[in-house]
């Protein structure tokens, strides 16, 4: 074939992280078929669709059964219905964002990895470690990234301080908080100080908020349009996936404020045209679904099963204490991320806690460079497999 490809796809891994993980399992299991693995490193949840939200997908789906309630193709930035509802959702978080700027999508990692279509080629700054979808997407698209470092001596919260060296003018900057994979949590300081470089230096923000609902501290924002200014400069990715265990539903959402602009264009027009060419929806029986875990018999419900994650993180969390352990993460969020035991790097921690202890995590390397010697631990399993994990590493680790 004479065809030519996009060559950008030559620099990124591979594979992906997880199917190296999946590779090394199965051939643990091969050779060890009665060996008891607890999975702890793909951030799948476990437990079941609350009541509302598994009624809620019934009767939609009888009403698609109907004809005069039948629903055909949906519209391309969702139903008013389930707008409204992110936008009165935003309101009990104390904030003001119009529905016309919520796009309903089939996720945050598809917004997140689409969200370059409408971008040039611009300055790219995103921490290291990090959720591969920023870097990757942008690699694909032909972009350099600046990377900047989360370690140990900033508690993996880099700071635009750390950019003091570089000529930021005009960039887009990634930020997720609470994070994945660290699990770590931007104050409210610490997020304007970006918000505040943002304006400086006409930078845009694309903010992750996938782990919002995991917040339980006052002083950190569940969005970033807590900082005023964001809504000039940042755009907002979030998501039912872990919020509402709609892993496998697939329904999140973006907010454009009308206020961002670039180039002239108000980046939501742009958004708009994108995605009324690229995406058709998602389906009638899933937004009720999302939108009825957003009334405040879903919360109720939601919020039990995510006590029941933190109940499991904390678990972690204490091990690691009275081991002393640096590790982040395991309160806000339902990542544990720990610095490996004896300076070993990832993967070979990776492989002591498979044939050591049959338990199945993340290496940090996986997510960059900042991760070689850090590992993630997730905490949507069930609690009784967390608390026989956690006994597991205690015995391991000695």
């Amino acid at each position: 074939m004479r065809i030519k490809i996009n060559e950008n796809f030559g620099n990124i891994k591979e594979s992906y992280l997880f199917s190296d993980i999946a590779s090394r399992v199965k051939a643990y299991e091969a050779s060890n078929p009665d060996a008891k693995i607890i999975r702890m490193g793909i951030g799948d949840v476990t437990l079941p669709l609350p009541e509302p939200v598994v009624s809620a997908l019934h009767k939609a789906s009888d009403e698609m059964g109907k004809k005069e309630s039948f629903r055909g193709y949906p519209p391309e930035y969702g139903y008013a219905f389930l707008r409204d509802s992110i936008s009165t959702h935003y309101a009990v978080l104390g904030v003001s964002v119009d529905p016309s700027s919520i796009f309903v999508s089939d996720g945050a990692k598809s917004d997140l990895g689409n969200i370059v279509d409408i971008l040039g080629d611009n300055q790219i700054v995103i921490p290291d470690p990090v959720y591969p979808v920023y870097v990757d997407s942008n690699i694909m698209s032909g972009h350099n990234i600046t990377f900047i470092n989360g370690n140990r001596d900033n508690g993996f919260l880099p700071s635009p301080s750390e950019l003091s060296d570089k000529n930021i003018d005009g960039a887009v900057i990634y930020l997720c908080s609470p994070n994945n994979p660290t699990g770590a949590a931007y104050d409210r300081n610490g997020l304007s100080e970006w918000v505040d470089f943002a304006m400086k230096t006409g930078s845009l923000i694309i903010y992750d908020s996938a782990y919002e609902a995991f917040i339980s501290d006052d002083n950190i924002p569940h969005t970033i349009y807590e900082i005023p200014d964001a809504y000039e400069c940042a755009v907002e990715i979030c998501s039912f996936s872990k919020f509402a265990g709609f892993t496998g539903l697939r329904c999140g959402w973006t907010v454009i404020p009308s206020t961002v602009k670039a180039g002239g264009h108000e980046l939501s027009a742009l958004w708009k045209r994108r995605q009324a060419t690229k995406f058709n929806g998602v389906s009638y029986p899933v937004q009720r679904a999302a939108e009825a875990a957003l009334t405040d018999e879903g919360i109720k419900a939601l919020n039990a099963n995510i006590e029941y994650y933190k109940k499991n993180a904390s678990l972690i969390a204490k091990l690691l204490d009275s081991k002393s352990i640096f590790y982040t993460g395991g309160k806000n969020s339902p990542y544990i991320w720990l610095e490996c035991p004896g300076g070993q790097n990832s993967w070979d921690f990776f492989d002591r806690l498979l044939h050591e202890a049959q338990i199945v995590g993340t290496p940090g390397e996986g997510f960059g460079k900042g991760g070689e010697s850090y590992f993630r631990l997730t905490a949507f399993g069930s609690y009784e497999a967390t608390l026989e994990a956690v006994e597991r590493l205690e015995a391991l680790l000695g």
